[in-house]
C-alpha cells in the first residue's frame, strides 16, 4: 500500500492558505478605493482527469 505524501498535502494547503489571503487583500484594496469587489465573477474551472467532449 502507497505511503501519504504529507509534504505534498502541506504544500497544498499553504498554496490555498495563500490564495485565499491575497484575494481577501485584493478585496479591501478594491473597497478603498470605492470600487465593489468581484464576487459574481466565476472562478477558473478545476482541471479535470477525464476531457470533456
Amino acid at each position: 500500500m502507497a505511503q501519504p505524501n504529507y509534504q505534498y498535502e502541506k504544500r497544498q494547503k499553504d498554496l490555498a492558505k495563500k490564495k485565499k489571503k491575497e484575494e481577501k487583500l485584493q478585496q479591501r484594496k478594491a473597497l478603498k478605493a470605492g470600487t465593489p469587489p468581484a464576487e459574481n465573477a466565476e472562478p477558473a474551472p478545476a482541471m479535470k482527469d477525464t476531457p470533456t467532449e
